[in-house]
């Protein structure tokens, strides 16, 4: 790959990361798809004494449609489970096919268990992390004192294996980025700040990835 090309994936990879430092919150909200390593990630919160519960949410979304053998919640909490956490502290809403359902149907679900988290750990794939923060501060029902935002960090071409190949993470980078550029108009999301070099890059992979 030309350098120009792996500066401009690493340029927007950068701008999708939040970076944020984690405190011990009352709950952590796994948004599950395609890669288990955040499941493994999420369970390392946990044994590390982050959060004393684990929500896992997911049922089927536009990169897991018969990957798995059971919902993406099903799955991810079976490995959790595997990791250590006990079942008691793990629950599963296995209904969401996209990050709103993620967050209203997680919110619906743990206000019929009684569950109201006032510090909130969201857990994501790399470059889902802005989108995430964004589409849960916007839809989120209730008011919270603190919301973090954490990955399976890697750096892009670590990132990469069998499952999460080249022009697939490529393509969901792009098309997470113009979500987080167009979701706030709709009503989806809260407003991001803007990167120079993340638009940049954005537009000269888009010439190289996106075929007219």
């Amino acid at each position: 790959m030309a350098k120009h090309l792996y500066q401009h994936i690493e340029s927007l990879w950068q701008y999708m990361l939040m970076e944020h430092s984690l405190e011990q919150s009352d709950i952590i909200f796994v948004l599950c798809s395609n890669d288990i390593r955040v499941a493994e990630h999420a369970a390392n919160l946990y044994l590390k004494g982050l959060a004393p519960k684990i929500v896992f949410s997911g049922g089927e979304g536009r990169f897991t449609n018969g990957l798995f053998d059971k919902s993406e919640a099903e799955t991810f909490a079976a490995i959790a489970r595997d990791c250590g956490v006990p079942a008691e502290d793990i629950i599963i809403e296995n209904l969401a096919t996209n990050t709103g359902e993620n967050v209203l149907f997680t919110h619906k679900l743990l206000q019929e268990k009684a569950i109201s988290p006032e510090r909130i750990i969201l857990v994501q794939k790399p470059f889902m992390e802005r989108r995430t923060y964004a589409t849960f501060m916007k839809q989120w029902p209730d008011e919270v004192q603190a919301v973090y935002v954490t990955s399976p960090y890697q750096p892009f071409f670590d990132y990469l294996n069998e499952h999460m190949t080249l022009d697939l993470v490529v393509e969901a980078l792009l098309s997470d980025y113009e979500r987080i550029l167009n979701y706030p108009a709709l009503g989806f999301q809260i407003e991001q700040p803007t990167s120079p070099e993340a638009q940049h890059a954005y537009e000269k992979l888009r010439e190289v990835f996106v075929k007219s």
